[in-house]
């Protein structure tokens, strides 16, 4: 038997993302969001949704560059810091000590610390009422050497890279490998 549940409970796990921009006076700000993820392949694009009362809000609107930011699990205070508190109101990257650095393909921040980081143009903006939904093209893409296999490839399976559970409220850690994508379905191809 199914059962309705709430609607948080869309997609899980979430990703965490942290998404960097510069505020109106240029300086680095960070929001962490759940709702985004892939857009598109070609090309290269992520979504995120942001309130329109949420001070990256206006960054986003006027600059047409982010970052997202893939934190690791030991950095789930600073994190969930980054979701609660607001920019216009405290230096949340001094705060956390945590390091901005400049973009090199886009007018957005990128978070030292955290080991895989998007440069991203926003192409597209849609009102979805309670959010705005902005589609940004991928420009380029830094991943610190530890998520890297001897082959130059990003291997997920040590990253710890952060998720989140809506309807729980909580973060997790992912989960492991289950099987080969894009090859384990294979075996109903010849029925």
């Amino acid at each position: 038997m199914k059962r309705n549940i709430g609607v948080l409970e869309l997609i899980f796990p979430c990703p965490v993302l942290v998404v960097g921009t510069y505020d109106i006076n240029g300086n680095p700000n960070v929001i962490t969001l759940a709702w985004g993820g892939v857009a598109a392949s070609d090309p290269p694009s992520i979504s995120i949704a942001v309130r329109p009362t949420r001070y990256s809000h206006e960054a986003l609107m006027r600059t047409k560059a982010f970052t997202v930011n893939l934190p690791t699990v030991q950095y789930a205070a600073e994190v969930d810091f980054f979701g609660i508190a607001s920019g216009s109101k405290v230096n949340k990257l001094a705060s956390t000590g945590l390091t901005p650095v400049r973009g090199e393909k886009v007018d957005a921040p990128y978070i030292q610390e955290f080991p895989y980081n998007m440069e991203c143009e926003v192409t597209h903006t849609l009102d979805l009422n309670s959010h705005t939904l902005f589609i940004g093209e991928v420009r380029g893409v830094k991943v610190d050497d530890s998520l890297l296999d001897i082959e130059g490839n990003v291997s997920w399976e040590d990253a710890n890279i952060l998720t989140f559970d809506a309807m729980a409220r909580d973060y997790r850690a992912p989960g492991v490998h289950v099987a080969e994508a894009f090859q384990v379905g294979k075996k109903f191809i010849s029925r």
